[in-house]
């Protein structure tokens, strides 16, 4: 079985076109060389009016069990400096074996450092 790209049914219907090509074309390029465990391929790093940090991810599960979001702590990582944590719960969030899927976490101001680089971040999972 192939690593598959699906977008959670929100993205699905709300994705611009020239963002939907860029992230099968990055999924193209990153799905050919996955390990057997969870991986992040960042796509954007932003922050929102509230100064939340929205770091944009396509989640790659390349292993035969599903992944749910349930209490799952992610770490945001930088030049080897966790930027941040954050314990999250999507009950809505499930990527199933074999399947890459794009999604924004959010993390809350007060679970990062306002004074860290976050250009070159990636999440890792706990």
């Amino acid at each position: 079985m192939t690593q598959t790209l699906v977008f959670e049914s929100a993205w699905d219907r709300t994705i611009a076109k020239i963002d939907r090509e860029r992230i099968q074309n990055i999924f193209q390029d990153t799905s050919r060389s996955l390990h057997l465990s969870i991986q992040f391929t960042t796509l954007t790093i932003a922050r929102n009016y509230k100064g939340e940090l929205l770091v944009t991810v396509l989640i790659h599960n390349p292993t035969n069990d599903d992944l749910a979001f349930y209490e799952k702590e992610i770490y945001f990582t930088a030049n080897g400096k966790t930027i941040a944590k954050h314990t999250f719960t999507h009950p809505s969030l499930l990527v199933k074996q074999k399947t890459s899927m794009p999604w924004t976490f959010i993390f809350p101001v007060g679970s990062f450092n306002d004074e860290d680089k976050i250009e070159d971040g990636v999440l890792a999972i706990v």
